[in-house]
């Protein structure tokens, strides 16, 4: 089962909203209240390795591989 993060929505702008994470399936709907205390949260999408190079899908004679200057490889 997957781990999501999610943020509380401060009601106060000068609040830092609190992260936490949850575990549950890829099947259920983001959550829009805490589990516990019900305050409104949003779902946070958080980029990660998986998302970095190695597509199939591309041009002929292009190279995913190949450094794009941003010292990822």
């Amino acid at each position: 089962m997957p781990t999501y993060t999610y943020e509380t929505i401060p009601e106060n702008p000068d609040e830092q909203p609190e992260r936490f994470e949850i575990r549950q399936s890829i099947l259920s709907m983001a959550l829009d209240r805490h589990p516990e205390t019900g305050v409104p949260i949003r779902r946070v999408i958080t980029g990660g390795l998986g998302f970095l190079g190695g597509s199939s899908r591309g041009s002929k004679g292009h190279s995913h591989n190949s450094s794009c200057g941003s010292g990822f490889r």
